[in-house]
């Protein structure tokens, strides 16, 4: 606190989450005006946005922040007067003077004082900007900006203010908190209810405290509810900032292409927002690298030379749906079949399916560029997107035609806090499989349990199911009951059984982080405790059903 009772890195705070957010709606009107160049509702925007920039900064005591946004308004202010043309260059510029003020935030919040010779030097490109002699039709920085770190690619996105830091913060309407704060007071009376009931235990006790015990459990279960709600955030702010992506990858690249967001308006757990955020990077880019052709390719197949890249979100038997489609060249199947054979993942290209295509290009190191640029060629991003997938638990599959595009589906659960479980037993232990992968349960064949192999084939009306047992897989001691059960999953396309003791039923499972000894330990995603204080593991059904499969392509094979 300072002498006015200022509380000023509150202050400081309030001041770099609303720059973050200023940034992101500054790249999506500079986008936006590159299209439109006439939209003087654009204009304004941007002229609003860094005037109070300019103001907040002056407020935290961040005076190179302050003197840049400053400089950022003269060239907006002649857009605003028509004095001076936007044109790509300009709005290259324009775009770059974001990055640079993020980088100006992010050094004063870290302690940095004055101005870095880089910001100096780009303020001067402000200023001869906002003299040049420039008209309506155009004129604006004679050249487009380098492309930064050389090689040609899209400029790196500088970090957040605050990065690093570990705060993490979140904004919940206040009716919301009004709502819960008012089920917590009535939580307490039902409680103390409850107490005054089993203090007295006699007569007619037993009813009320059971009447009471319902009363509790139902207001529970309403602030549960409300509080899920309070974690769940519409998805457009995490699908506009990629207007500005496609844009630089685009002219990167030598190509054309805009983005169209569908659903913004769809929510979803905060948590799931954190972990997707880098798989969408890494598609969108993949979508511009490898779909989208460039402006000749494009007319020659009778295309619009604009390639269009989509973002779209919507909800669908519990679980959010999230795709990134393009209407470019589609998948290269021979391509990719050839790449696989040279990196031994297959051994004839004829034989590699359109399904072992859309496999292959999830594996970890495989790409088809020619190339490393920035954008692509190590064969990462597509396992990133895989790999973030499956630990929320969900699961991303392709569709592609050749010469109309490619879209790529994740299905990932709606909050990662809380979900419905199905509890199975093996020997004492207690696990968990997400309810929603759940198709079926049968009794294990008598032969099949007799024979007490780790893995096996069933025969489920005629067609194959491979089956895991768990007892083995985990390494659990004890003889297995003489009837044991096959729980049926499903992961994306395949499904798989998993033999258990006993099934336990459904059940609302608060889920719980998993310590670093579980890490290596192929099936398991998480934990959770029992009622009876016990301690249950959740199981990946993807991670188990590629561990199935695995083993019965060895057992056929052998």
């Amino acid at each position: 606190m300072d002498e006015l009772g200022i509380d000023r890195e509150l202050l400081v705070q309030t001041f770099l989450a609303e720059a973050e957010e200023t940034f992101g709606r500054m790249e999506q009107a500079l986008v936006a005006l590159e299209a439109r160049p006439g939209d003087e509702e654009i204009l304004h925007a941007l002229f609003r946005d860094a005037h109070t920039l300019k103001g907040g900064a002056a407020l935290v005591g961040f005076d190179g922040v302050r003197d840049l946004a400053h400089d950022l308004e003269d060239v907006l202010e002649r857009l605003r007067v028509r004095s001076l043309g936007v044109t790509d260059a300009l709005v290259t510029l324009l775009l770059r003077s974001v990055d640079v003020l993020r980088q100006a935030v992010g050094a004063a919040a870290a302690g940095a004082e004055g101005e870095s010779p880089a910001a100096l030097a780009f303020r001067r490109r402000l200023a001869d900007a906002a003299q040049a002699a420039g008209a309506p039709s155009g004129a604006g920085p004679d050249a487009p900006l380098p492309a930064r770190g050389g090689g040609g690619g899209a400029p790196e996105r500088a970090a957040a203010p605050g990065h690093g830091s570990g705060a993490r913060t979140l904004r919940v309407d206040v009716a919301k908190l009004d709502r819960m704060l008012d089920l917590a007071g009535e939580i307490a009376v039902a409680r103390g209810r409850l107490t005054d009931l089993l203090e007295q235990r006699g007569g007619d006790g037993a009813e009320h405290l059971l009447e009471a015990h319902r009363e509790a459990d139902r207001l529970y279960q309403d602030l549960q509810e409300l509080i899920m709600q309070a974690r769940m955030v519409p998805i457009g702010p995490t699908f506009h900032p990629h207007a500005r992506t496609v844009r630089d990858a685009a002219s990167a690249l030598g190509k054309r292409a805009r983005l169209v967001v569908e659903g913004e308006d769809v929510e979803v757990d905060t948590a799931v927002i954190e972990h997707i955020r880098d798989p969408l990077t890494h598609m969108v880019r993949n979508a511009l690298h490898h779909g989208i052709e460039s402006p000749e390719a494009r007319r020659a197949r009778g295309k619009p030379p604009v390639g269009t890249v989509v973002l779209r979100a919507f909800h669908e038997a519990g679980s959010m749906v999230i795709q990134v489609a393009d209407d470019g060249g589609g998948l290269d199947r021979a391509r990719i079949a050839a790449r696989a054979v040279a990196q031994g993942l297959a051994l004839e290209a004829d034989r590699v399916t359109d399904e072992e295509a859309a496999r292959l290009v999830f594996e970890h190191g495989f790409s088809t560029a020619d190339r490393v640029t920035e954008l692509s060629g190590r064969g990462v991003g597509m396992d990133v997107v895989r790999r973030n997938v499956e630990a929320l638990r969900g699961s991303v599959a392709i569709h592609s035609a050749p010469g109309v595009g490619t879209e790529i589906t994740l299905r990932v659960p709606l909050t990662l806090a809380i979900i419905q479980g199905f509890k199975v037993g093996v020997a004492d232990e207690t696990f968990i499989l997400p309810l929603d992968a759940v198709v079926e349960c049968l009794e294990l064949p008598a032969e099949q349990s007799a024979a007490g192999a780790p893995c096996g084939i069933l025969n489920v009306r005629g067609a194959p199911l491979p089956y895991l047992r768990l007892r083995d897989h985990f390494g659990l001691g004890g003889a297995p009951p003489a009837r044991q059960n096959v729980v049926v999953v499903r992961h994306g396309a395949h499904t798989a059984g998993v033999a258990v003791d006993a099934l336990h039923g459904e059940s609302s499972t608060v889920i719980k982080p998993l310590g670093r000894m579980f890490g290596g330990v192929v099936g398991i995603s998480g934990s959770s405790i029992l009622g009876n204080g016990n301690v249950a593991l959740i199981l990946d059904v993807g991670g188990l059903l590629r561990e199935t499969l695995r083993r019965a392509a060895q057992a056929q094979a052998a």
